[in-house]
């Protein structure tokens, strides 16, 4: 009797604890975050409108210091509370994570940075911005400044500098003030699948979105990509003075970097101090101990280490997706740029605030001066190309039809994609209508069915305007490229 007894109360365990398995499946909503690799899963609770999210909400470092503001629509979920109270949501959208530090001076220039990369993104971006302390409000109040149809397409979140507190400033006079902060990004971001880290001095002249794919060509092995550090080894600086291993023939340059951070947290490393292979965290230090006395790009010569090691963890792009004076201050010597023009510049050693290469900071000063909203080839493309044909004294300003070719195509697709975006969310918003209008009265269905008409009408008035002048005249100054 016993036995039956016992049996029966183990039955009843395992039912109760499959109803609650069960409930909360249907209870929370798994969102990815984006990568091809391992898929990080991220719980969002459905608000009701008007809440904000809490900082237990939001991913990263729990810091005083540490401001959130979320302008985006909830990580990709549009969620509509309808008439009667229930809720309607879209699949998850994936989105693009994208990352810079910034430090001292460099205000301006990051907002320039984030500005090229809003403007042509086709995804929405979320944003992560670490920076020194006293520039969060400038960062919060410049971003906040622009118009709201520019603000939807983003998120962002603004951290503090942090380090490993034991080594923290050793590693933050490593080469230039918090440049080794993307070190360790993985271990602060830790709920962050996949990450595009740019250098604040990076311009996006193609959406962010193609770097992104690159993702889906990562193998089993690969979980970062970046650029060759030069082209030609007769004239690059590893392969001639480099005192410690780097990747490659010529090394790779770390200011524009795709990551897959949940690849960089599980894989174990090899490595020149130790037979044991270690994980990310536990590498970093031990690395610097080692190499200080040798390096002199100070992070960058660390990831050249690492990869040096485990040359199966890297893919390169194309030198077009971070095209940096070197590549043509001696004559042009990137020949994917050549081929289909420059997809981001790199205006590394200050070249964007001093006179050496006049042609990089006419593409910073177009884009920074260009006004949303505006047309795009009175304000931007035609003031830039008159400016670029200044610099044709210059070796970078002899290949000035690189930095317009695809600036001019992405800017084109921007315009027309806006345009689209415009008619689409009117086609949201009108079935959002008539699901509000079918749960307040059966006895309104003449009228829902008059709405499921408007749309259409509506839909090929709008497409007769969207050829509108701007988009006409981008697609003449493309083809006179």
């Amino acid at each position: 009797m016993r036995r039956y007894i016992r049996a029966l109360l183990l039955c009843a365990v395992f039912a109760v604890f499959s109803g609650l398995y069960v409930y909360s499946k249907l209870f929370y909503s798994d969102v990815s975050v984006g990568g091809t690799g391992g898929r990080s899963k991220v719980f969002i609770p459905v608000k009701a409108p008007g809440s904000r999210r809490g900082s237990a909400d939001q991913p990263g470092p729990r810091s005083p210091n540490w401001s959130n503001r979320s302008i985006m629509r909830q990580q990709g979920q549009v969620v509509v509370v309808g008439g009667g109270g229930g809720t309607i949501r879209t699949a998850p959208e994936r989105l693009i994570h994208l990352a810079v530090v910034t430090c001292g001076q460099r205000l301006e220039e990051t907002v320039t940075m984030v500005k090229s990369a809003v403007v042509l993104s086709i995804k929405r971006l979320i944003l992560h911005i670490f920076a020194e302390d006293q520039l969060h409000a400038s960062f919060t109040e410049a971003l906040e400044s622009w118009p709201g149809f520019i603000r939807s397409r983003f998120n962002y979140s603004v951290y503090s500098i942090s380090f490993p507190r034991e080594n923290a400033a050793e590693w933050k006079k490593l080469f230039k003030p918090c440049a080794s902060q993307r070190l360790f990004l993985p271990l602060i971001l830790k709920d962050v699948d996949s990450l595009v880290y740019v250098d604040s001095d990076i311009l996006f002249l193609q959406p962010v979105d193609r770097l992104w794919a690159f993702l889906s060509q990562f193998n089993s092995s690969q979980l970062v990509a970046m650029a060759p550090e030069h082209e030609e080894p007769r004239i690059a600086w590893y392969n001639r003075f480099a005192r410690h291993p780097f990747y490659g023939r010529t090394g790779v340059n770390s200011g524009v970097m795709l990551m897959n951070m949940t690849r960089m947290r599980n894989t174990y490393f090899k490595n020149d101090m130790t037979s044991v292979h270690l994980r990310w965290e536990e590498l970093l230090m031990p690395l610097l101990q080692k190499y200080k006395l040798n390096i002199t790009w100070g992070d960058q010569d660390l990831l050249n280490i690492i990869f040096h090691h485990n040359p199966e963890c890297l893919l390169e792009f194309p030198c077009q997706w971070n095209y940096r004076p070197d590549h043509c201050i001696y004559g042009s010597n990137c020949a994917s740029a050549e081929e289909n023009g420059v997809y981001i510049l790199h205006g590394n050693r200050g070249v964007y605030h001093d006179h050496k290469q006049p042609a990089f900071r006419a593409v910073y000063d177009a884009i920074r001066k260009h006004t949303f909203g505006s047309d795009p080839v009175s304000s931007l493309l035609a003031p830039l190309e008159e400016e670029l044909l200044k610099t044709t004294h210059t070796y970078c300003g002899k290949s000035h039809d690189l930095f317009t070719k695809r600036l001019a195509q992405s800017l084109a697709s921007a315009n027309t994609d806006a345009r689209f975006n415009r008619v689409d969310h009117e086609e949201d918003h009108d079935h959002v209508t008539r699901t509000q209008e079918q749960t307040t009265s059966a006895s309104w269905s003449s009228w829902v069915n008059l709405s499921r008409v408007l749309p259409m009408v509506r839909i090929k008035v709008a497409d007769s305007s969207l050829m509108d002048s701007s988009t006409v005249n981008l697609q003449r100054f493309t083809r006179g490229l």
